[in-house]
């Protein structure tokens, strides 16, 4: 199961040694094989190309993520 953690922003590039990556475009898609069908997110990035492969339980959780930088960015643009 896919959860939903809060990252800590001050020292995110320490861990990382660099800055996240930068996405530059974005691709979707869906493949069904013999275990069913699932998505995949290409996100074309500043450091090449990161392919992520979502079964709905997962996509949900992206979705969730997604909502709350969202809400998080709003409050910052909104002062």
């Amino acid at each position: 199961m896919s959860q939903l953690r809060q990252c800590d922003a001050s020292n995110l590039m320490d861990r990382m040694g660099k800055a996240p990556f930068v996405p530059t475009e974005i691709h979707v898609c869906t493949v069904t094989d013999k275990r069913g069908a699932f998505g995949i997110l290409s996100l074309q990035t500043t450091e090449g190309r990161v392919d992520v492969a979502l079964d709905r339980q997962t996509a949900d959780a992206i979705i969730n993520a997604i909502n709350a930088i969202r809400s998080k960015l709003e409050l910052v643009e909104s002062r």
